[in-house]
């Protein structure tokens, strides 16, 4: 191609790459500025979520008196053919009950002391219930809700709908109790209520009506995001072509802000903008967290809706306990009780290490067991952004396809973590990009934070000088 022809082609590029970057800019600017001033609002308030912690300090001590139905009993009760995928013995007010998640994940609540389904909630009864909650002051029934902004997810569906309570404490704490089992499936405080309108619910564009549509929302985030990320990759490049001039800018004023703050931060905006698109999983590019139901059930070894411990056995559980857990684990009935000091297993059923790395061995049947690998300390893809991840853990490694590793809690043998070579690259992609989580500012959570902070103010510049010079190119094309 001669002179003066490539100079034309890269003149029309560069003509195209500015219209580009302009249009899309305008399209999506403001959006982009919502996302880094949401995502500040996110570092200090999470999305309301019930932590195991809640939802076993929330329930009062077990009273194994009044326990007068078996495990066995309970789920022949229920008419269940296999055995459930959890079995919990805990207090429901003021009796035992026992709380009954179905393989397709439908909940059940049977009366420990009967045996008969409990009876749907009322405000009466719910607010009796609610009223034994560490944190009860005036109870009050703010009626029935199916779904609402705090619970519009898929996994609330097994326990919709629900009767919502306030306990009138200082923070303002509101229960979700499902109506049919009373089982508390969310609590929220007033500053949550509050500030996840400005944060996680803007970040996320988590509308009730479009999120209840999780194919559609998908689908709607993947491609403003991606059409946000095309204009933040044309805004980058640009920025450096524009450097070719004699001065530093060639722009003044606002423009200079946009260009400068551009060039300086533009690889954050691209990087937030290209992790944010790929945490949505498009495509299903990346593998699933959890065991699927055929991966559990071979692990538990036992599907038959028996469980051969007795009464006599839950009386020995610990003082303190306020609840148990029924399970198998390689073809053994195991007792998990939960209390203030954490979750162990009781009334002589705990395994040793062995016999559960030889259950888990069952889970990839047609994979070899390539390593076991005990984790004293969190490393790259064992971790936990908002507090300390469970240890000492398990790491078992599969030699099948998809390079499968579990993570396992030695003591009881939950099943704590799946994750497959597409996951543990989704951690790099994801974590890494997004959320700073990697080397040691993963070990050093105050300067993540301050590093967040600042790019994020560096992101803000941009969006926010582009989002007024977007409005005013509007404003002169309308006059």
């Amino acid at each position: 191609m001669s002179g003066p022809a490539t100079k034309a082609a890269v003149k029309r590029l560069k003509r195209w790459l500015h219209l580009g970057h302009r249009w899309l800019g305008i399209a999506t600017g403001l959006l982009i500025l919502l996302w880094f001033g949401s995502g500040l609002v996110m570092l200090c308030v999470g999305f309301p979520t019930l932590t195991e912690g809640e939802r076993l300090g929330a329930l009062p001590p077990l009273a194994p008196a009044g326990v007068r139905i078996t495990p066995q009993a309970a789920v022949e009760r229920a008419g269940l053919a296999h055995f459930p995928t959890r079995l919990t013995l805990a207090m429901r007010g003021g009796e035992p009950a026992y709380w009954i998640t179905d393989t397709d994940g439908r909940r059940r609540a049977l009366s420990a002391a009967t045996g008969d389904p409990v009876p749907r909630l009322t405000a009466e009864s719910a607010t009796a219930l609610a009223a034994t909650h560490p944190a009860a002051r005036a109870v009050t029934d703010r009626g029935t809700v199916t779904r609402d902004q705090w619970t519009v997810t898929a996994r609330y569906d097994p326990l919709r709908p629900f009767r919502v309570v306030a306990l009138g404490d200082p923070a303002g704490t509101e229960l979700y109790l499902s109506a049919a089992t009373g089982e508390l499936a969310l609590d929220t405080t007033r500053t949550e209520r509050v500030w996840n309108w400005p944060g996680a619910v803007t970040h996320w564009i988590y509308l009730t009506p479009l999120r209840a549509r999780a194919g559609l929302w998908q689908d709607v985030v993947l491609w403003v995001s991606g059409i946000a990320l095309a204009g933040a990759v044309s805004g980058y490049v640009l920025g450096f072509v524009r450097l070719m001039h004699d001065r530093l800018t060639p722009y003044r004023g606002w423009a200079a802000w946009h260009h400068l703050a551009g060039v300086a931060g533009g690889l954050v905006v691209v990087t937030f903008l290209l992790s944010g698109w790929l945490s949505m999983n498009p495509r299903g590019w990346f593998g699933p967290r959890g065991a699927d139901a055929a991966m559990r059930a071979a692990y538990a070894g036992q599907t038959a809706p028996i469980f051969p411990l007795g009464l006599d056995a839950l009386a020995r559980a610990p003082a303190g306990t306020v609840a148990l857990d029924f399970a198998w684990i390689g073809g053994r009935p195991v007792i998990l009780a939960s209390g203030p000091g954490g979750t162990a297993p009781c009334c002589g059923t705990a395994l040793p290490p062995e016999a559960i790395v030889a259950a888990a061995r069952a889970m990839l049947p047609g994979a070899r067991l390539r390593s076991v690998i005990r984790l004293e300390a969190p490393d790259a893809y064992w971790y936990d952004r908002h507090g300390a991840p469970t240890l000492p853990v398990l790491r078992l490694a599969f030699d099948d396809p998809a390079g499968t590793w579990f993570h396992l809690d030695p003591a009881t043998g939950a099943i704590l973590g799946r994750t497959d070579r597409s996951g543990r690259a989704n951690r790099w992609l994801f974590d890494a990009l997004h959320t700073l989580d990697v080397g040691p500012l993963a070990r050093n959570p105050p300067l993540r934070l301050a590093l967040i902070v600042a790019l994020s103010a560096l992101g803000l510049v941009i969006a926010t000088s582009g989002t007024v010079l977007g409005w005013r190119r509007l404003r002169r094309r309308r006059a």
